[in-house]
């Protein structure tokens, strides 16, 4: 059986530097999944117009294939180049649960998350929500700064 890691991404350095220590384990692991995971934040607690909604919509589409294609896609391409087994996967919500429920839907033993960014998007993303994630998490958390 293979173990199987969720790698959270964001676009960024920081993200990089986990994708890079989660490919260094995986090479130590007989058989391992690497799964790089991109979440983008999304409450769905706004109210708004039906026109609204479908703009929101249409919005909220549009960022998950920019997020695949920019970050996730290349990501995945590089580990299956190196011989690694990957898959990929954009999904909205908080960033903690999303990482968290991912990783147990795919039945991943481990999460390897970056700790700091220099964008001040991702530093919002990923500062609490690393937090919040080693806290709550299933799976043991990685924290790669």
């Amino acid at each position: 059986m293979a173990v199987k890691i969720v790698i959270g991404l964001d676009g960024t350095d920081t993200g990089e530097r986990a994708l890079a220590f989660a490919r260094n384990l995986a090479s130590q692991v007989e058989a391992c999944e690497l799964i790089c995971a991109y979440v983008v934040e999304w409450s769905p607690f706004t109210f708004q117009t039906a026109e609204e909604n479908a703009q929101r919509h249409k919005r909220r589409e549009e960022e998950i294939k920019v997020a695949n294609e920019r970050v996730v896609a290349p990501a995945v391409a590089s580990l299956e180049a190196a011989g690694f087994k990957a898959t990929g996967v954009v999904q909205h919500g908080d960033v903690a649960e999303t990482l968290n429920r991912i990783s147990t839907e795919h039945g991943g033993s481990q999460i390897i998350v970056g700790r700091v960014s220099n964008d001040g998007f991702t530093k919002r993303i990923f500062g609490s929500s690393t937090q919040n994630l080693v806290m709550h998490a299933d799976v043991p958390v990685t924290v790669v700064g």
